[in-house]
């Protein structure tokens, strides 16, 4: 079920990492259900447990329809975990978790 796998994806990521809608959808093996993987994510009741804030759109923007509060508490939850946010923006080169890569840690 989709929305079981988004969630699941969400448990992988470490703190101070952050991967983008297309990753999480690469990564269950449904690269084209992106948009599929936000609504999923929105269906997210408990952030603590399913950290939905550690996902950005492609360019590294915050969501303006993040579930929990907004793009303000977004930002907050990810520099409470050492990420650096500008301009509403996380830097992918830096940040950005890579599932394959570490598939086998």
């Amino acid at each position: 079920m989709l929305i079981d796998d988004v969630l699941n994806s969400l448990l992988i990521i470490p703190k101070g990492k952050v991967v983008t809608y297309k990753d999480i959808a690469c990564f269950i093996g449904k690269p084209r259900t992106y948009r599929a993987v936000g609504n999923a994510l929105h269906k997210n009741k408990n952030f603590e447990i399913y950290p939905c804030y550690k996902v950005v759109n492609n360019k590294g923007e915050l969501s303006n329809n993040y579930a929990f509060g907004g793009k303000d508490r977004q930002k907050e939850l990810l520099e409470k975990e050492g990420i650096k946010v500008v301009g509403y923006r996380v830097n992918l080169t830096i940040y950005r978790f890579n599932y394959e890569r570490n598939k086998n840690n």
